[in-house]
């Protein structure tokens, strides 16, 4: 039989089973704790490091991209071929004419009032002369008498150059009768331009219209006095008795400016726009110029010729030319590229390698928002547009890329 072993006699050393188990359960469970704590203190070390590299990282592009200013380019395009230039003109009818009396007397009736289309040599008006009747009648019965005379000293001349052939008279007294011939007939002669020239002012009673045209002006008025030679007959009356204007076909007077003088000649297309007629354009052509420019304005004095039977234009009234001027056009460029200097006119263009390079130019034509530039600028050139003063020569910017124009194109191939 087994001994039985009392319970006094078991080791009191000897641990259990659970006993055994714990250690190793304790083990499992710290290593996934020291690891949650781990990504957990690698976690907030990347939440505040990270973001301050990254700060780091921007504020470093962004000095580098201000260390190069951005700028935008522009390219030169080729200016038009023609230019519009638009100027104030003065419409004036084709010719002008301001009717006097050329004979006094007193009106007795008149024919025509403003407004009124008349034609060469329509009455106009009718001078009653009687003052000038009498002294024609006067001529004429001294030119009968002058006559008479010369008639009789003429026959007497001729008998004595006879009785002279037979030593009748002396030569010297058949001379004398000879000379009293002429005399006579020189009065004669003086008393025929006497008639012919009263005959002349009578004819002046009618007043007549010395082309056609419209009348623009009376000032006459039956029974009033009118004096020859353009003297008022009353205070109140001015000697102008008609104005009178040919109006189918109009001039109109421009001053050019001096630096667009070279380019109008005769032949240059205009047309000529007024408010009375929105968008509608009247068709003309330079007719002629002074040809000389004016000291006081420096302008070259031209007149256009425009055809207006239909009378839409009016003399005196003001109209926009336009002329048509051709040039051998160059490059142009918007204002804002431009950069004015104390030494000159200059643009900035960025080069191959990125560096500024300012050129001097010269300006030509005006269009407004944009400038010809004359000299100084090639087609190729990438010009700044809107350059800060502060803008130096070989200093290093960056272009912006516009849309459709490729990043290393813009950047001018720096890295």
């Amino acid at each position: 039989m087994t001994p039985q072993t009392s319970p006094e006699e078991r080791p009191a050393d000897k641990p259990s089973a659970h006993a055994r188990s714990a250690p190793a359960i304790s083990k499992r469970h710290m290593l996934p704790l020291a690891l949650g704590l781990g990504s957990v203190v690698v976690a907030l070390l990347g939440a505040g490091i990270v973001p301050h590299l990254d700060a780091h990282t921007a504020q470093a592009a962004q000095v580098a991209a201000q260390r190069d200013p951005i700028v935008a380019t522009v390219t030169p395009t080729r200016a038009p071929a023609t230019q519009d230039l638009l100027l104030p003109g003065a419409v004036m009818p084709w010719a002008d004419a301001s009717i006097y009396a050329r004979t006094s007397g007193y009106v007795q009736h008149w024919y025509a009032d403003i407004g009124a289309h008349v034609k060469a040599g329509q009455m106009l008006a009718q001078i009653d002369t009687p003052e000038l009747d009498a002294q024609l009648q006067q001529a004429r019965a001294d030119e009968a008498t002058a006559e008479a005379n010369y008639r009789f000293a003429n026959s007497t001349a001729q008998r004595w150059q006879t009785m002279l052939q037979t030593q009748s008279v002396s030569q010297q007294d058949a001379s004398a009768k000879t000379s009293d011939a002429a005399a006579k007939l020189a009065a004669l002669q003086a008393a025929q331009a006497n008639v012919a020239r009263l005959q002349e002012m009578v004819s002046y009673q009618k007043v007549t219209a010395p082309f056609d045209g419209v009348l623009t002006v009376r000032n006459v008025q039956v029974g009033a006095l009118v004096t020859g030679g353009g003297t008022p007959g009353l205070a109140t009356m001015p000697g102008e008795l008609f104005h009178i204007a040919q109006t189918d076909r109009l001039r109109v007077y421009v001053d050019v400016p001096q630096d667009d003088a070279s380019a109008v000649t005769p032949g240059t297309r205009v047309w000529l726009a007024t408010q009375q007629y929105p968008g509608r354009r009247f068709a003309a052509t330079v007719a002629r110029s002074a040809d000389a420019i004016d000291p006081v304005s420096r302008t070259l004095h031209v007149e256009v010729d425009v055809d207006n039977r239909d009378g839409a234009l009016m003399p005196g009234a003001y109209a926009q030319v336009h002329l048509e001027l051709a040039s051998n056009p160059a490059l142009e460029l918007p204002v804002s590229a431009l950069l004015f200097r104390p030494d000159g006119v200059a643009v900035a263009v960025v080069g191959a390698n990125g560096k500024v390079q300012l050129r001097r130019v010269t300006i030509g034509r005006d269009f407004g928002t944009y400038l010809e530039i004359a000299t100084g600028l090639s087609a190729t050139d990438r010009v700044i547009d809107n350059p800060g003063d502060a803008i130096a020569d070989g200093e290093s910017v960056r272009v912006t890329a516009s849309p459709g124009t490729p990043a290393s194109a813009a950047t001018g191939g720096k890295a």
